[in-house]
């Protein structure tokens, strides 16, 4: 399970993610595990993935290649990315999209926030792409982490980076597919 969230204030753009990973009733805390970054890099861009804990390696794979079409600066560039993305999903890694007759669109079976210097975006599993103005989170804990960024959002002299980072500690409180530590980064914004 995970929980991410993303928020935009003051200039910058911020993402956090929690950093368990559960197997059924089992879960995989950061001691034990190296590797448990659910943010990804990718150029300019910060990508949060909820999901199966396989998608952050093949995300990380895929756009590691060269001459991927990433680009993430609007949601008709964002979607353009996920369309080439799901096809590859589909073909190189054999996603199963699963749903069924009554789905209009397959399943990339992800849904990921972006933070970036162009502002704070989500990709839905269906590839619905939003652009937010102020905040948003995705996961498990997101219903605790949305409470949380709506709180504290006008009421607090905090950073972008710093509320974020509150949603996801809100989560973890209370959701029980969310722990800690929390992963965090900031960009500045590019003035549109």
């Amino acid at each position: 399970m995970t929980t991410i969230a993303v928020v935009k204030k003051n200039g910058y753009a911020a993402i956090a993610a929690d950093t368990l990973t559960k197997w059924g009733s089992g879960k995989e805390t950061a001691e034990y595990v190296l590797n448990h970054s659910k943010i990804l890099k990718v150029g300019d861009s910060y990508l949060g993935v909820t999901g199966d804990a396989t998608f952050k390696t093949i995300l990380r794979d895929y756009f590691s290649r060269p001459k991927v079409y990433a680009h993430f600066a609007t949601p008709l560039e964002i979607f353009k990315t996920w369309q080439k993305l799901h096809a590859a999903l589909k073909h190189d890694y054999y996603l199963h999209t699963g749903g069924g007759e009554d789905e209009a669109l397959e399943s990339t079976r992800i849904d990921v926030l972006i933070a970036n210097p162009h502002g704070i975006f989500g990709v839905a599993a269906h590839r619905t792409v939003q652009e937010f103005s102020k905040f948003y989170a995705f996961g498990s804990g997101s219903d605790y982490a949305l409470g949380a960024l709506y709180t504290s959002y006008t009421q607090s002299r905090k950073s972008a980076e710093d509320i974020a980072q509150l949603a996801i500690k809100t989560a973890a409180e209370f959701d029980d597919g969310t722990g800690l530590p929390v992963t965090s980064f900031a960009v500045k914004l590019r003035h549109k």
